[in-house]
């Protein structure tokens, strides 16, 4: 009963190793981390400057200017 196990886990093992799945999903995984590093860097800068203008166009109109957000 061990020794059946035993190969089966190696078999396994074999079979797993030969696989692309697994790198595929590393690749994957890293692919989606750099659009997300992209997105916060780019984003949030695009952010304030549309708060700025938004500001601007509150003041003009007799309003007070907004602030960012806190997370």
């Amino acid at each position: 009963m061990f020794r059946m196990t035993l190969d089966y886990l190696r078999a396994y093992a074999r079979t797993f190793c030969k696989s692309d799945e697994a790198a595929s999903a590393i690749e994957y995984a890293i692919v989606v981390a750099m659009v997300a590093v992209v997105v916060v860097v780019f984003v949030t800068p695009v952010g304030d400057k549309v708060l700025a203008i938004f500001n601007v166009i509150l003041t003009k109109l007799g309003g007070t200017a907004q602030t960012k957000p806190g997370i």
